[in-house]
Protein backbone atom coordinates (compact mmCIF):
# COMPACT_ATOMS: atom_id res chain seq x y z
CA UNK A 1 0.00 0.00 0.00
CA UNK A 2 1.06 3.88 -0.67
CA UNK A 3 0.80 6.72 1.89
CA UNK A 4 -3.16 6.90 3.13
CA UNK A 5 -2.49 10.86 3.11
CA UNK A 6 -3.95 13.33 0.90
CA UNK A 7 -1.15 15.44 -0.25
CA UNK A 8 -1.71 19.11 -2.25
CA UNK A 9 1.46 19.41 -3.20
CA UNK A 10 3.20 17.72 -5.98
CA UNK A 11 7.12 16.66 -5.16
CA UNK A 12 10.19 15.08 -6.80
CA UNK A 13 11.88 12.78 -4.37
CA UNK A 14 16.09 11.58 -5.34
CA UNK A 15 16.17 8.53 -3.26
CA UNK A 16 20.21 7.58 -3.15
CA UNK A 17 21.77 4.49 -1.66
CA UNK A 18 25.58 5.24 -0.53
CA UNK A 19 28.31 2.84 -2.08
CA UNK A 20 29.59 -0.37 0.51
CA UNK A 21 33.08 -0.24 1.35
CA UNK A 22 34.79 -3.75 -0.64
CA UNK A 23 33.90 -6.75 2.10
CA UNK A 24 34.53 -10.26 2.07
CA UNK A 25 30.70 -10.44 1.07
CA UNK A 26 30.01 -8.37 -1.25
CA UNK A 27 32.02 -10.21 -4.06
CA UNK A 28 33.11 -6.85 -5.71
CA UNK A 29 36.28 -8.70 -7.26
CA UNK A 30 34.17 -10.56 -9.33
CA UNK A 31 31.29 -8.55 -10.74
CA UNK A 32 34.02 -7.74 -14.03
CA UNK A 33 33.89 -11.80 -14.85
CA UNK A 34 29.82 -11.56 -14.93
CA UNK A 35 29.58 -8.74 -18.14
CA UNK A 36 27.80 -5.66 -16.48
CA UNK A 37 27.05 -6.58 -12.78
CA UNK A 38 27.75 -3.29 -10.73
CA UNK A 39 26.57 -3.92 -7.45
CA UNK A 40 25.73 -6.48 -4.96
CA UNK A 41 22.00 -6.42 -3.82
CA UNK A 42 19.33 -4.02 -4.67
CA UNK A 43 18.40 -2.15 -1.12
CA UNK A 44 15.34 -3.49 -0.09
CA UNK A 45 14.43 -0.43 2.82
CA UNK A 46 14.79 2.31 0.21
CA UNK A 47 13.32 0.87 -2.73
CA UNK A 48 10.05 0.15 0.25
CA UNK A 49 10.13 4.03 0.81
CA UNK A 50 10.23 4.76 -2.75
CA UNK A 51 7.15 2.69 -3.12
CA UNK A 52 5.06 3.72 -0.15
CA UNK A 53 5.37 7.91 -1.38
CA UNK A 54 2.04 9.51 -2.08
CA UNK A 55 1.02 8.32 -6.17
CA UNK A 56 1.18 11.96 -7.51
CA UNK A 57 4.86 12.29 -6.29
CA UNK A 58 7.58 11.37 -8.90
CA UNK A 59 10.64 8.90 -7.32
CA UNK A 60 13.67 8.24 -8.69
CA UNK A 61 16.55 5.59 -7.43
CA UNK A 62 20.00 6.06 -7.28
CA UNK A 63 22.27 3.59 -5.75
CA UNK A 64 26.18 4.71 -6.09
CA UNK A 65 27.28 1.42 -6.04
CA UNK A 66 26.12 1.42 -9.85
CA UNK A 67 26.97 5.09 -10.55
CA UNK A 68 27.37 8.06 -8.66
CA UNK A 69 24.73 10.97 -8.77
CA UNK A 70 25.05 13.17 -11.15
CA UNK A 71 24.66 17.24 -10.27
CA UNK A 72 21.60 17.34 -12.89
CA UNK A 73 19.85 14.67 -10.68
CA UNK A 74 20.25 16.50 -7.59
CA UNK A 75 18.58 19.35 -9.36
CA UNK A 76 15.92 17.75 -10.57
CA UNK A 77 14.68 17.06 -6.99
CA UNK A 78 12.90 18.83 -4.24
CA UNK A 79 13.75 16.18 -1.69
CA UNK A 80 16.64 13.60 -1.62
CA UNK A 81 16.41 10.45 0.70
CA UNK A 82 19.38 8.32 1.88
CA UNK A 83 19.05 5.02 3.78
CA UNK A 84 22.17 3.22 4.70
CA UNK A 85 24.28 0.67 7.42
CA UNK A 86 26.73 2.36 10.01
CA UNK A 87 29.64 0.60 7.21
CA UNK A 88 28.50 3.45 5.08
CA UNK A 89 28.39 6.21 7.13
CA UNK A 90 31.48 8.15 5.13
CA UNK A 91 29.30 8.06 1.96
CA UNK A 92 26.13 8.90 4.09
CA UNK A 93 27.69 12.50 4.93
CA UNK A 94 29.00 12.99 1.17
CA UNK A 95 25.44 12.30 -0.31
CA UNK A 96 24.16 14.89 2.17
CA UNK A 97 26.56 17.66 1.32
CA UNK A 98 25.86 17.44 -2.30
CA UNK A 99 22.46 17.51 -1.72
CA UNK A 100 23.03 20.79 0.42
CA UNK A 101 25.56 22.12 -2.17
CA UNK A 102 22.83 21.64 -4.49
CA UNK A 103 20.19 23.54 -1.85
CA UNK A 104 18.24 20.85 -1.54
CA UNK A 105 16.55 19.28 1.98
CA UNK A 106 18.51 15.71 3.03
CA UNK A 107 16.01 13.22 4.52
CA UNK A 108 18.23 10.30 6.04
CA UNK A 109 16.69 6.87 7.57
CA UNK A 110 17.51 3.12 7.58
CA UNK A 111 19.30 0.77 10.52
CA UNK A 112 22.54 3.05 10.48
CA UNK A 113 20.37 6.40 12.01
CA UNK A 114 18.02 4.48 13.97
CA UNK A 115 20.47 3.25 15.97
CA UNK A 116 23.05 6.57 16.19
CA UNK A 117 21.07 9.24 15.29
CA UNK A 118 23.70 11.26 17.02
CA UNK A 119 25.72 10.75 14.08
CA UNK A 120 24.50 12.58 11.83
CA UNK A 121 24.00 15.94 12.66
CA UNK A 122 24.09 17.94 9.68
CA UNK A 123 20.87 16.54 8.01
CA UNK A 124 17.51 18.52 8.19
CA UNK A 125 15.36 15.41 8.35
CA UNK A 126 16.20 12.33 10.89
CA UNK A 127 13.84 9.08 10.33
CA UNK A 128 14.26 6.84 13.23
CA UNK A 129 12.78 3.36 13.33
CA UNK A 130 10.81 1.42 10.16
CA UNK A 131 8.37 2.92 8.09
CA UNK A 132 5.16 4.01 9.95
CA UNK A 133 3.69 6.83 11.35
CA UNK A 134 6.74 9.46 11.62
CA UNK A 135 6.78 8.28 7.92
CA UNK A 136 3.60 10.04 7.12
CA UNK A 137 4.88 13.06 9.12
CA UNK A 138 7.65 13.17 7.10
CA UNK A 139 5.65 13.05 3.76
CA UNK A 140 3.21 15.78 5.48
CA UNK A 141 5.93 17.76 6.47
CA UNK A 142 7.74 17.36 2.39
CA UNK A 143 3.89 18.60 1.00
CA UNK A 144 3.56 21.69 3.21
CA UNK A 145 7.34 22.91 2.25
CA UNK A 146 10.90 21.19 0.95
CA UNK A 147 12.88 24.46 2.55
CA UNK A 148 15.32 23.13 4.70
CA UNK A 149 14.21 23.28 8.42
CA UNK A 150 16.14 26.12 10.64
CA UNK A 151 17.48 23.07 12.83
CA UNK A 152 17.31 19.48 12.24
CA UNK A 153 13.96 17.45 13.03
CA UNK A 154 13.66 13.99 14.37
CA UNK A 155 10.65 11.80 13.50
CA UNK A 156 10.78 8.73 15.49
CA UNK A 157 8.59 5.83 14.52
CA UNK A 158 5.96 4.73 17.74
CA UNK A 159 3.41 2.99 15.24
CA UNK A 160 5.14 0.73 12.62
CA UNK A 161 3.28 -0.25 9.48
CA UNK A 162 2.57 -4.05 9.15
CA UNK A 163 4.65 -6.04 6.47
CA UNK A 164 1.49 -7.21 5.79
CA UNK A 165 0.67 -3.83 4.53
CA UNK A 166 4.09 -2.94 2.89
CA UNK A 167 4.23 -2.21 -0.51
CA UNK A 168 5.67 -4.13 -2.51
CA UNK A 169 10.03 -2.48 -2.97
CA UNK A 170 9.71 -0.49 -6.35
CA UNK A 171 12.25 -2.61 -8.55
CA UNK A 172 10.78 -1.37 -11.24
CA UNK A 173 13.34 2.07 -10.39
CA UNK A 174 16.67 0.30 -10.83
CA UNK A 175 18.03 -1.67 -13.50
CA UNK A 176 17.92 -5.66 -11.46
CA UNK A 177 20.36 -6.91 -14.26
CA UNK A 178 23.29 -4.94 -12.42
CA UNK A 179 23.06 -6.54 -9.61
CA UNK A 180 24.75 -9.98 -8.46
CA UNK A 181 21.82 -10.72 -6.44
CA UNK A 182 18.22 -10.19 -5.94
CA UNK A 183 16.71 -9.54 -2.83
CA UNK A 184 13.66 -10.56 -1.10
CA UNK A 185 11.93 -10.10 2.46
CA UNK A 186 9.40 -12.04 4.51
CA UNK A 187 9.81 -11.59 7.84
CA UNK A 188 11.68 -8.85 10.01
CA UNK A 189 12.84 -9.45 13.81
CA UNK A 190 14.79 -12.17 15.45
CA UNK A 191 13.62 -13.52 18.93
CA UNK A 192 17.45 -14.47 20.24
CA UNK A 193 19.57 -11.44 21.77
CA UNK A 194 23.19 -12.56 20.89
CA UNK A 195 25.29 -9.93 22.84
CA UNK A 196 26.85 -8.15 19.36
CA UNK A 197 23.58 -7.66 17.61
CA UNK A 198 21.42 -4.69 16.94
CA UNK A 199 18.39 -6.57 15.12
CA UNK A 200 16.22 -7.39 18.29
CA UNK A 201 16.73 -3.52 19.65
CA UNK A 202 15.98 -2.07 16.22
CA UNK A 203 13.38 -4.93 15.04
CA UNK A 204 12.12 -6.43 17.51
CA UNK A 205 11.85 -9.94 18.88
CA UNK A 206 8.68 -10.92 17.43
CA UNK A 207 9.31 -11.63 13.97
CA UNK A 208 6.31 -9.49 12.16
CA UNK A 209 5.58 -11.27 8.40
CA UNK A 210 4.33 -10.70 4.78
CA UNK A 211 2.09 -12.82 3.17
CA UNK A 212 3.21 -15.78 1.17
CA UNK A 213 0.88 -14.18 -1.74
CA UNK A 214 2.94 -10.85 -0.97
CA UNK A 215 6.22 -13.17 -1.84
CA UNK A 216 4.52 -14.65 -5.00
CA UNK A 217 3.73 -10.83 -6.23
CA UNK A 218 7.31 -9.69 -5.48
CA UNK A 219 8.76 -12.79 -7.08
CA UNK A 220 6.72 -11.69 -10.10
CA UNK A 221 8.17 -8.43 -10.43
CA UNK A 222 11.61 -9.36 -10.38
CA UNK A 223 11.35 -11.82 -12.90
CA UNK A 224 9.39 -9.84 -15.28
CA UNK A 225 12.24 -7.31 -15.63
CA UNK A 226 14.58 -8.39 -18.40
CA UNK A 227 17.75 -9.80 -17.06
CA UNK A 228 17.00 -10.20 -13.82
CA UNK A 229 19.63 -12.06 -10.95
CA UNK A 230 19.32 -16.03 -11.37
CA UNK A 231 19.42 -15.78 -7.52
CA UNK A 232 17.01 -14.16 -5.14
CA UNK A 233 18.32 -13.52 -1.15
CA UNK A 234 15.96 -13.62 1.37
CA UNK A 235 17.00 -10.29 3.93
CA UNK A 236 15.51 -11.88 6.83
CA UNK A 237 17.33 -11.00 10.09
CA UNK A 238 16.46 -14.69 10.66
CA UNK A 239 14.99 -17.04 8.02
CA UNK A 240 13.87 -19.59 10.82
CA UNK A 241 12.59 -17.21 13.45
CA UNK A 242 9.20 -17.80 13.05
CA UNK A 243 9.59 -21.38 12.61
CA UNK A 244 5.61 -22.22 12.10
CA UNK A 245 5.15 -19.29 9.55
CA UNK A 246 8.69 -20.44 7.46
CA UNK A 247 7.02 -23.65 7.10
CA UNK A 248 3.86 -22.48 5.63
CA UNK A 249 4.94 -20.17 3.22
CA UNK A 250 7.86 -22.42 1.60
CA UNK A 251 5.08 -24.76 -0.08
CA UNK A 252 3.57 -21.91 -1.61
CA UNK A 253 7.48 -21.31 -2.18
CA UNK A 254 7.53 -24.38 -4.20
CA UNK A 255 4.46 -24.05 -6.11
CA UNK A 256 5.83 -20.92 -7.48
CA UNK A 257 8.86 -22.11 -8.44
CA UNK A 258 7.19 -25.30 -9.86
CA UNK A 259 4.44 -22.92 -12.20
CA UNK A 260 7.74 -20.89 -13.26
CA UNK A 261 9.72 -23.54 -14.46
CA UNK A 262 11.97 -22.55 -11.31
CA UNK A 263 13.40 -19.55 -12.49
CA UNK A 264 15.35 -18.40 -9.71
CA UNK A 265 17.76 -19.96 -7.16
CA UNK A 266 17.05 -18.54 -3.11
CA UNK A 267 19.88 -17.94 -0.16
CA UNK A 268 18.88 -16.67 3.64
CA UNK A 269 19.74 -16.17 6.29
CA UNK A 270 19.25 -18.36 9.82
CA UNK A 271 20.37 -19.87 12.97
CA UNK A 272 22.42 -23.03 12.98
CA UNK A 273 19.70 -24.54 15.13
CA UNK A 274 17.88 -25.03 11.75
CA UNK A 275 19.69 -28.15 11.30
CA UNK A 276 16.88 -29.55 13.81
CA UNK A 277 14.17 -29.03 11.19
CA UNK A 278 14.07 -31.52 8.70
CA UNK A 279 10.65 -30.38 7.36
CA UNK A 280 12.13 -26.96 6.75
CA UNK A 281 14.82 -28.02 5.40
CA UNK A 282 13.41 -30.22 2.55
CA UNK A 283 11.07 -27.87 1.38
CA UNK A 284 13.84 -25.31 1.06
CA UNK A 285 15.60 -28.07 -0.68
CA UNK A 286 12.30 -28.46 -3.04
CA UNK A 287 12.21 -24.56 -3.73
CA UNK A 288 15.78 -24.66 -4.82
CA UNK A 289 18.18 -22.81 -1.62
CA UNK A 290 20.95 -23.04 -2.14
CA UNK A 291 23.20 -21.26 0.17
CA UNK A 292 22.32 -20.36 3.85
CA UNK A 293 24.48 -17.97 5.52
CA UNK A 294 25.10 -18.89 9.69
CA UNK A 295 26.31 -16.22 12.65
CA UNK A 296 28.65 -19.12 13.87
CA UNK A 297 30.79 -16.82 15.69
CA UNK A 298 33.21 -19.09 17.04
CA UNK A 299 33.99 -22.54 17.33
CA UNK A 300 34.29 -22.58 21.07
CA UNK A 301 31.45 -23.36 22.80
CA UNK A 302 32.21 -22.05 25.92
CA UNK A 303 32.57 -18.58 24.01
CA UNK A 304 29.05 -18.86 22.41
CA UNK A 305 27.53 -18.69 25.85
CA UNK A 306 29.61 -15.62 26.61
CA UNK A 307 28.01 -13.77 23.44
CA UNK A 308 24.37 -14.66 24.68
CA UNK A 309 24.55 -17.77 21.26
CA UNK A 310 23.87 -20.49 22.91
CA UNK A 311 21.48 -21.80 20.15
CA UNK A 312 24.39 -22.33 17.90
CA UNK A 313 25.11 -25.68 20.16
CA UNK A 314 21.86 -26.72 20.29
CA UNK A 315 23.55 -29.49 17.85
CA UNK A 316 26.98 -30.28 17.76
CA UNK A 317 28.35 -28.09 15.24
CA UNK A 318 29.62 -30.13 12.63
CA UNK A 319 26.84 -32.42 13.05
CA UNK A 320 24.84 -29.40 12.01
CA UNK A 321 26.69 -28.65 9.50
CA UNK A 322 26.66 -31.79 7.50
CA UNK A 323 23.29 -31.95 7.95
CA UNK A 324 22.52 -29.15 6.60
CA UNK A 325 24.78 -30.40 3.46
CA UNK A 326 22.53 -33.16 3.26
CA UNK A 327 19.70 -30.85 2.12
CA UNK A 328 22.21 -29.48 -0.44
CA UNK A 329 22.63 -26.47 1.46
CA UNK A 330 26.04 -24.67 1.43
CA UNK A 331 27.31 -23.12 4.67
CA UNK A 332 28.46 -19.34 4.61
CA UNK A 333 30.10 -18.48 7.90
CA UNK A 334 30.14 -15.56 10.05
CA UNK A 335 33.35 -15.59 12.66
CA UNK A 336 34.51 -13.20 15.14
CA UNK A 337 37.66 -13.05 16.86
CA UNK A 338 38.21 -10.53 19.25
CA UNK A 339 35.81 -12.00 21.79
CA UNK A 340 36.79 -11.84 25.80
CA UNK A 341 36.76 -15.60 25.86
CA UNK A 342 39.56 -15.81 22.78
CA UNK A 343 43.00 -17.05 23.91
CA UNK A 344 46.46 -18.06 22.91
CA UNK A 345 44.39 -21.32 21.09
CA UNK A 346 41.83 -19.76 19.71
CA UNK A 347 42.91 -18.93 16.35
CA UNK A 348 44.44 -22.43 16.10
CA UNK A 349 40.93 -23.89 16.91
CA UNK A 350 39.63 -21.44 14.27
CA UNK A 351 42.39 -22.51 11.49
CA UNK A 352 41.05 -26.40 12.50
CA UNK A 353 37.10 -25.38 12.23
CA UNK A 354 37.99 -23.67 8.65
CA UNK A 355 39.47 -27.34 7.50
CA UNK A 356 37.41 -29.31 9.42
CA UNK A 357 34.03 -28.15 8.34
CA UNK A 358 35.16 -27.35 4.44
CA UNK A 359 32.85 -24.42 4.62
CA UNK A 360 34.37 -22.58 1.46
CA UNK A 361 33.16 -19.09 2.10
CA UNK A 362 33.88 -17.41 5.83
CA UNK A 363 33.39 -13.64 6.91
CA UNK A 364 36.28 -13.55 9.62
CA UNK A 365 36.02 -10.34 11.19
CA UNK A 366 37.09 -8.41 14.45
CA UNK A 367 34.34 -7.52 16.58
CA UNK A 368 33.11 -4.39 16.69
CA UNK A 369 30.46 -2.97 19.39
CA UNK A 370 27.49 -1.77 17.33
CA UNK A 371 25.11 1.08 19.09
CA UNK A 372 21.93 -0.28 20.45
CA UNK A 373 23.58 -3.52 21.41
CA UNK A 374 23.85 -5.45 24.84
CA UNK A 375 27.64 -5.60 24.18
CA UNK A 376 27.48 -1.51 23.53
CA UNK A 377 25.74 -1.50 27.09
CA UNK A 378 28.42 -3.33 28.81
CA UNK A 379 31.66 -1.83 27.04
CA UNK A 380 30.07 1.29 27.89
CA UNK A 381 30.17 0.37 31.48
CA UNK A 382 33.41 -1.09 31.80
CA UNK A 383 35.27 1.86 29.75
CA UNK A 384 36.31 -0.38 27.08
CA UNK A 385 34.77 1.55 24.19
CA UNK A 386 37.59 3.20 22.11
CA UNK A 387 36.93 6.14 19.62
CA UNK A 388 40.19 6.21 17.78
CA UNK A 389 39.19 5.41 13.77
CA UNK A 390 43.04 5.02 13.42
CA UNK A 391 42.39 1.34 15.22
CA UNK A 392 40.66 -1.64 13.73
CA UNK A 393 38.06 -2.08 16.00
CA UNK A 394 36.23 0.02 18.62
CA UNK A 395 36.43 -2.46 21.26
CA UNK A 396 39.21 -2.81 24.03
CA UNK A 397 40.15 -6.29 23.46
CA UNK A 398 41.14 -8.08 26.67
CA UNK A 399 43.87 -8.93 24.53
CA UNK A 400 46.54 -6.58 22.74
CA UNK A 401 45.24 -4.89 20.07
CA UNK A 402 48.16 -6.11 17.83
CA UNK A 403 48.15 -9.44 19.07
CA UNK A 404 43.96 -9.73 17.92
CA UNK A 405 44.56 -8.02 14.54
CA UNK A 406 47.55 -10.57 14.12
CA UNK A 407 45.83 -13.84 14.25
CA UNK A 408 43.08 -12.00 12.08
CA UNK A 409 45.39 -11.83 9.41
CA UNK A 410 46.64 -15.35 10.09
CA UNK A 411 43.29 -16.54 9.59
CA UNK A 412 42.14 -15.08 6.42
CA UNK A 413 45.51 -16.04 4.87
CA UNK A 414 44.71 -19.72 6.00
CA UNK A 415 41.28 -19.70 4.66
CA UNK A 416 42.09 -18.16 1.84
CA UNK A 417 45.25 -19.87 0.14
CA UNK A 418 44.12 -20.83 -3.28
CA UNK A 419 44.74 -24.42 -2.19
CA UNK A 420 42.90 -24.75 0.83
CA UNK A 421 39.67 -23.14 -0.23
CA UNK A 422 39.60 -24.77 -3.82
CA UNK A 423 39.83 -28.05 -1.35
CA UNK A 424 36.70 -27.00 0.82
CA UNK A 425 35.09 -26.55 -2.85
CA UNK A 426 36.08 -29.58 -3.33
CA UNK A 427 34.11 -31.11 -0.49
CA UNK A 428 30.77 -29.44 -1.63
CA UNK A 429 31.13 -31.21 -4.86
CA UNK A 430 31.44 -34.42 -2.60
CA UNK A 431 28.77 -33.76 0.24
CA UNK A 432 26.55 -30.84 -0.71
CA UNK A 433 25.87 -30.62 -4.71
CA UNK A 434 24.88 -33.96 -5.04
CA UNK A 435 21.75 -33.46 -3.09
CA UNK A 436 20.03 -30.59 -4.97
CA UNK A 437 17.27 -31.06 -7.10
CA UNK A 438 17.16 -31.35 -10.67
CA UNK A 439 15.47 -28.05 -11.65
CA UNK A 440 13.22 -27.95 -15.41
CA UNK A 441 15.63 -26.58 -18.22
CA UNK A 442 12.84 -24.27 -19.56
CA UNK A 443 12.95 -21.70 -16.69
CA UNK A 444 16.99 -21.93 -17.03
CA UNK A 445 17.65 -21.61 -20.52
CA UNK A 446 16.82 -18.10 -21.27
CA UNK A 447 18.85 -15.53 -23.80
CA UNK A 448 19.87 -13.41 -20.86
CA UNK A 449 21.10 -16.93 -18.92
CA UNK A 450 22.58 -17.93 -21.61
CA UNK A 451 24.78 -14.82 -22.59
CA UNK A 452 25.61 -14.20 -18.60
CA UNK A 453 26.96 -18.15 -18.84
CA UNK A 454 29.12 -17.47 -21.57
CA UNK A 455 30.66 -14.52 -20.53
CA UNK A 456 31.11 -15.71 -17.11
CA UNK A 457 32.54 -19.19 -18.63
CA UNK A 458 34.77 -17.32 -20.80
CA UNK A 459 36.11 -14.68 -18.04
CA UNK A 460 36.73 -17.68 -15.82
CA UNK A 461 38.87 -20.21 -17.99
CA UNK A 462 40.83 -17.00 -19.19
CA UNK A 463 41.24 -14.85 -15.49
CA UNK A 464 41.44 -17.26 -13.26
CA UNK A 465 41.75 -21.04 -15.30
CA UNK A 466 44.70 -19.33 -17.81
CA UNK A 467 46.28 -16.03 -16.47
CA UNK A 468 45.96 -15.94 -12.71
CA UNK A 469 48.84 -17.66 -9.90
CA UNK A 470 45.91 -20.41 -8.37
CA UNK A 471 45.04 -21.59 -11.62
CA UNK A 472 46.16 -25.21 -10.64
CA UNK A 473 44.20 -25.57 -7.50
CA UNK A 474 41.46 -24.10 -9.59
CA UNK A 475 41.49 -27.06 -12.85
CA UNK A 476 42.21 -29.59 -9.78
CA UNK A 477 38.85 -28.33 -8.50
CA UNK A 478 37.21 -27.98 -11.72
CA UNK A 479 38.15 -31.56 -12.87
CA UNK A 480 36.37 -32.79 -10.15
CA UNK A 481 33.47 -31.33 -10.35
CA UNK A 482 33.39 -31.93 -14.10
CA UNK A 483 33.69 -35.57 -13.66
CA UNK A 484 30.57 -35.42 -11.53
CA UNK A 485 28.57 -33.01 -13.78
CA UNK A 486 28.38 -30.22 -12.15
CA UNK A 487 29.32 -27.53 -14.16
CA UNK A 488 27.41 -25.06 -12.26
CA UNK A 489 29.86 -25.79 -9.36
CA UNK A 490 33.01 -24.56 -11.47
CA UNK A 491 31.23 -21.96 -12.81
CA UNK A 492 30.38 -20.55 -8.86
CA UNK A 493 33.89 -21.89 -7.25
CA UNK A 494 36.05 -19.69 -9.82
CA UNK A 495 33.75 -16.81 -9.44
CA UNK A 496 33.83 -16.81 -5.78
CA UNK A 497 37.13 -17.85 -5.27
CA UNK A 498 38.50 -15.06 -7.86
CA UNK A 499 37.22 -12.69 -5.03
CA UNK A 500 38.18 -13.76 -2.23
CA UNK A 501 41.46 -14.42 -2.99
CA UNK A 502 42.19 -11.29 -4.34
CA UNK A 503 40.10 -9.58 -1.49
CA UNK A 504 42.37 -11.04 1.20
CA UNK A 505 46.08 -10.43 -0.70
CA UNK A 506 44.43 -6.58 -0.16
CA UNK A 507 43.74 -6.90 2.84
CA UNK A 508 46.84 -8.74 4.50
CA UNK A 509 48.60 -5.60 2.21
CA UNK A 510 46.41 -3.50 4.95
CA UNK A 511 43.96 -2.35 2.37
CA UNK A 512 40.83 -3.14 4.02
CA UNK A 513 39.78 -2.76 7.57
CA UNK A 514 39.96 -6.18 9.77
CA UNK A 515 35.81 -5.35 10.70
CA UNK A 516 33.58 -4.85 8.37
CA UNK A 517 31.85 -2.29 10.77
CA UNK A 518 34.93 -0.33 11.14
CA UNK A 519 35.55 3.09 10.40
CA UNK A 520 39.17 3.07 10.40
CA UNK A 521 40.76 6.42 9.37
CA UNK A 522 44.79 6.85 7.12
CA UNK A 523 46.91 5.57 10.16
CA UNK A 524 50.14 8.05 9.96
CA UNK A 525 47.71 11.61 10.67
CA UNK A 526 46.59 9.78 13.65
CA UNK A 527 49.45 8.48 14.85
CA UNK A 528 51.18 11.76 14.36
CA UNK A 529 49.16 13.57 16.72
CA UNK A 530 49.93 10.93 19.50
CA UNK A 531 53.61 10.11 18.98
CA UNK A 532 55.65 6.67 19.82
CA UNK A 533 55.59 6.42 22.79
CA UNK A 534 51.71 6.60 22.97
CA UNK A 535 51.16 4.28 19.79
CA UNK A 536 53.19 1.38 21.45
CA UNK A 537 51.21 1.80 24.23
CA UNK A 538 47.67 2.05 23.19
CA UNK A 539 48.42 -1.34 21.29
CA UNK A 540 50.28 -2.99 23.16
CA UNK A 541 49.25 -3.23 26.86
CA UNK A 542 45.45 -4.49 27.00
CA UNK A 543 44.52 -1.16 29.47
CA UNK A 544 41.88 1.40 29.62
CA UNK A 545 44.30 3.91 30.53
CA UNK A 546 45.93 2.94 27.43
CA UNK A 547 42.83 3.81 24.67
Amino acid sequence: MRCSLTVSSKRRILCVFPAYTPSFGTFSHAYPLMGGVKAFMPPQGLLVIAAYMPETWECRFIDENIKATTPEEFAWADAVFVSGMHIQEGQIHDIRRRAHAAGKVAVLGGPSVSGAPEKYPDFDYLHCGEIGDATDRLIAILDESCARPAAQVVLETKDRLGLSDFPAPAYEAVPLKRYLIGSLQFSSGCPYRCEFCDIPQLYGRQPRLKSPEQLCSELDAIVSQPGHPAVVYFVDDNFIGNRKATRDMLPVLVEWQKKNNYPLQFACEATLNMAKQPEILELMRQANFMTVFVGIETPEADALKGIDKTHNAAVPMYEAIETLNSYGLEVTSGIILGLDSDTDKSEQNLIDFIDKSAIPVLTINLLQALPKTPLWDRLEREGRLVHDASLESNVLFTRPHDTVVSSWRRAIAHAYTPERLFERFKHQCETTYPHRIKTPAAGKVTFTNLRRGLILGFNIITRVGLFSDYRKPFWKAAGYALKRGQIEAVFNMGFVAHHLIRFTREALRGEHNASFYAAKAAEAEAALERGFWANARRRFIPEREAA
